[in-house]
C-alpha cells in the first residue's frame, strides 16, 4: 500500500510517501493511524493527535475511522487545512 503524507505530517515523518506492507491486524483506517503512531518518534509526533488527521482512500476523502482498507491502493494523510 502506498502512503502519502502532506503538510506538517510530511515534515514530521520526514518523507512525502512510502510503500508499506501492513500487518494483518491493520484492517481499518483507525488501525492504520494507531499502527503509524508506533513506528518511531517521528511518527508518534505526526500522529499524536490522530483525530485531526484527514484521510483519503484512493483519492476519496474518508471521514469514517472504521472504513476498511481492503483493496485500497493509496492512503493520503494530511492535517486540517484552512482556505483563504
Amino acid at each position: 500500500m502506498k502512503l502519502v503524507y502532506f503538510a506538517w505530517v510530511r515534515e514530521r515523518v520526514g518523507m512525502a510517501e512510502e510503500q508499506v506492507d501492513l500487518p494483518a491486524d491493520v484492517e481499518r483506517v483507525g488501525d492504520l493511524l494507531d499502527w503509524l503512531k508506533g513506528r518511531g518518534e517521528e511518527f508518534a509526533s505526526a500522529f499524536e493527535h490522530a483525530d485531526v488527521i484527514r484521510v483519503a482512500l484512493d483519492h476519496q476523502h474518508e471521514p469514517d475511522r472504521d472504513a476498511p482498507l481492503a483493496g485500497v491502493r493509496e492512503v493520503a494523510l494530511f492535517p486540517p487545512m484552512t482556505g483563504g
